[in-house]
């Protein structure tokens, strides 16, 4: 989104006397995580082995698909809101699209133009019912194949269901509130870690690609790989530790700066999840498997309320058990469906209305989809 005059600066936003200073519950996270590396025996190289996966298979093709779409948007310099408006006919279809763009990006666009009086309602439920968020690289990453079915799939069921709400609700939510509700924080020139982040991001991009081509890599430029992708969890902890940022960036930081911010905060809750279920696996005895299939006809309704859930790390952790096999695809479907991703937040803070309501649409086709391929395909892209 763009800069306004009341955006708040840095200073005005984070810690420190500098404007920079940590976290404390960010830090602690941080350094927790650290700890559990560091830790002697099983313990510590089952988390590093972890951190490692989480590195080369999501956070460095998180960060290329970020810097690529973040370095274009300032290249080309176009004005997504007035585009939509212009758009007419096409409005719906060009929301989705920008919905089912992995990241929340896409659909904080939509949000905020429709505060702006550039889209309609059924471009909100379009953009919110496509996209997947943060979650869609995690699928791109370690699922392409279902990740090439699941995103064709939420794009066009967010076309139909926002021609359906255009159609049928008449309508408008718009609140009088400031746009400045859902700015970011400007954090300025491109830093340091930026800069390190990259570097640290294009030999694990290389890592991550020739494992997806099943070719081992044990190190690179002499590098091993282990302690290349600590490195870079390492630095992503720090930056996310000292970040002003709950999630989304301002429009007018540089893409450098973009990547690294969000991809860092991308990352936090990937390793959450990856760790939050091996452990569970190798430390707590946990069947999991065992007690997802118990409840098997309740878990497409558990993912979609999952789904209402504002934010992108409950749905992370929905797509890490559908990669591990413990939930089906149509659970995942239907969470796709139904979450906003940290989309929600700003729709909230700016049409609270808009975005209850948007949410409740979105529930209808997430429903009907999900247990329709529960009880249709249940076996499918398992």
């Amino acid at each position: 989104m763009a800069a306004s005059d009341t955006t708040l600066s840095v200073a005005e936003t984070a810690t420190g006397p500098s404007g920079w200073g940590f976290r404390p519950n960010r830090l602690l996270i941080a350094l927790a995580f650290l700890a559990l590396a560091a830790a002697p025996g099983d313990l510590g190289a089952l988390t590093r082995s972890l951190m490692t996966d989480a590195y080369t298979q999501v956070s460095v093709f998180v960060a290329a698909t970020l810097l690529l779409f973040y370095g274009a948007e300032r290249v080309f310099r176009f004005d997504i809101g007035e585009g939509l408006r212009n758009a007419k006919a096409m409005q719906v279809p060009l929301a989705a699209l920008l919905g089912a763009t992995p990241g929340c990006g896409g659909a904080v666009v939509v949000v905020a133009a429709y505060s702006s009086g550039n889209v309609g309602f059924g471009a909100v439920v379009a953009t919110l019912t496509a996209t997947m968020g943060d979650a869609a690289f995690l699928l791109i990453a370690t699922r392409p194949d279902a990740a090439a079915v699941l995103l064709p799939l939420s794009f066009a069921v967010g076309i139909v269901s926002g021609w359906i709400v255009d159609a049928l609700h008449r309508t408008e939510y718009r609140s009088t509130t400031s746009a400045a509700c859902a700015a970011a924080p400007l954090i300025g020139r491109t830093r340091p870690q930026d800069i390190l982040y990259l570097l640290l991001a294009i030999p694990g991009l290389v890592v991550g690609a020739a494992q997806l081509a099943q070719v081992e890599v044990e190190s690179l430029l002499g590098l091993p790989v282990e302690a290349l992708a600590i490195a870079g969890i390492a630095l992503g902890l720090f930056v996310w530790a000292r970040s002003p940022l709950a999630a989304m960036t301002n429009g007018n930081d540089s893409p450098a700066t973009r990547m690294t911010e969000e991809t860092a905060f991308i990352t936090v809750w990937v390793l959450g999840a990856y760790l939050a279920f091996d452990y569970a696996t190798a430390y707590l005895g946990l069947d999991l498997e065992s007690w997802f299939q118990a409840v098997a006809p309740l878990l497409p309704l558990i993912a979609i309320a999952i789904g209402f859930i504002p934010g992108c790390g409950p749905q992370v952790l929905v797509t890490t058990l559908y990669i591990n096999g413990l939930v089906p695809f149509a659970a995942l479907l239907g969470n796709a469906i139904s979450n906003d991703g940290d989309a929600l937040f700003p729709a909230i803070a700016l049409n609270p209305k808009a975005a209850m309501m948007a949410t409740v649409y979105s529930a209808v086709p997430a429903l009907i989809l999900a247990y329709g391929f529960y009880a249709f395909a249940p076996g499918f892209m398992n």
